[in-house]
């Protein structure tokens, strides 16, 4: 088995791991961007959104290793996807 078989593997295994935090984050951060900036909404009223956005509910504990794995996740993504890109460019020129 190639490198590259193995990485698309890892990657499609990962995804469904990744996707489900990071949604939570991204719907999270922009809910509470947009009620603040387009809604007028206090900071009060939408600090839910930020507790949940930055893991607080989870503890202090668990917090930073979430955020960590959450960053971890989303560049093993990306770099795995960009390679994989990378390869389907280069098959299509040559």
């Amino acid at each position: 088995m190639t490198l590259l078989v193995r990485l698309r593997e890892l990657h499609r295994s990962m995804a469904p791991l990744v996707l489900a935090p990071l949604l939570v984050t991204v719907m999270s951060g922009v809910s509470y961007r947009l009620a603040r900036d387009w809604f007028g909404a206090t900071r009060d009223q939408v600090h839910w959104l930020m507790v949940v956005h930055e893991g607080e509910w989870l503890g202090e504990t668990l917090e930073p290793i979430v955020v960590l794995l959450n960053a971890i996740g989303l560049l093993w993504m990306l770099i795995t996807g960009a390679v994989i890109l990378f390869d389907r460019w280069r098959r299509k020129v040559h």
